[in-house]
């Protein structure tokens, strides 16, 4: 997911798409650990990044709240 559509989300549907996020994460990590054949190897290497931009994003609404 590219940051300018992320920018566009509310704090909530990002929080939403947050938790979306965490659990394919989750859910791809307990495949790996099973042992099976993961059909993407690279999504969990996305789903990191796309977490780490949308909590980036919620820090920054955070902070121009504050101020």
């Amino acid at each position: 997911m590219k940051k300018t559509d992320l920018q566009k989300l509310g704090q909530k549907e990002l929080e939403e798409k947050l938790r979306e996020l965490q659990q394919q994460l989750i859910k791809e990590r307990a495949q790996i650990a099973r042992g099976t054949q993961v059909k993407n190897p690279y999504i969990i290497k996305n789903t990191r990044k796309a977490i780490a931009r949308i909590l980036q994003l919620l820090q920054q609404k955070e902070v121009t709240q504050k101020a």
